[in-house]
């Protein structure tokens, strides 16, 4: 809608002082929404959140568990947005893909890739493999490094720190439990 000039971008971007003094939630979601103008950089960021967000879906953690997945859209984007007054940032749908392809890269630590066929490397190093193509593209790193870490937050919190509490016979095991009505909204 941006690039067939139907809806201007500044009415998407994410602005604390707009959000909070003249009402304008919708801010908080449509940040999201937006991936720039038409390009090459637009056009890869629109394949790698269309594929890894299925890949992790369709996959073995998420299979089923439409509400999980939900849940962990949620817990990003409330990382993401928390983060992005202090860091100035304006759209944050390049931090949710890079979340995506950590997580995915992090829980198929195994899978072989190359990038353009030129590059092979193991799926972790995929983000970086990206960062460094968006850098080279002229973006800022600060974007994409919001999602690496907000990527690595929820998954030392889904994964690493529940079988560190089991071995240390710690009380809370899962800090991350999607509620209830997520998951009754999501048909499960």
């Amino acid at each position: 809608a941006c690039a067939l000039d139907v809806i201007s971008p500044f009415s998407l971007y994410f602005n604390f002082g707009l959000i909070v003094y003249k009402g304008q939630f919708w801010r908080i979601i449509t940040n999201f929404l937006f991936f720039g103008l038409f390009s090459l950089d637009f056009l890869f960021h629109m394949y790698f959140l269309v594929r890894y967000c299925r890949l992790l879906e369709e996959g073995t953690d998420f299979r089923s568990r439409t509400g999980d997945f939900v849940w962990m859209i949620c817990f990003g984007a409330t990382l993401m947005t928390m983060t992005a007054p202090f860091v100035s940032v304006h759209f944050l749908g390049s931090s949710l893909t890079f979340m995506m392809v950590y997580v995915w890269g992090r829980r198929n630590e195994h899978v072989r890739m190359s990038f353009l066929g030129l590059f092979p490397f193991t799926a972790p190093y995929l983000p970086w493999v990206l960062l460094t193509f968006s850098v080279l593209l002229g973006n800022p790193a600060t974007i994409d490094l919001i999602g690496i870490c907000v990527g690595h937050i929820y998954y030392f919190l889904e994964y690493v720190y529940p079988q560190i509490a089991d071995l240390r016979g710690w009380r809370w095991r899962k800090l991350l439990v999607t509620p209830a009505v997520v998951r009754h909204l999501c048909g499960q």
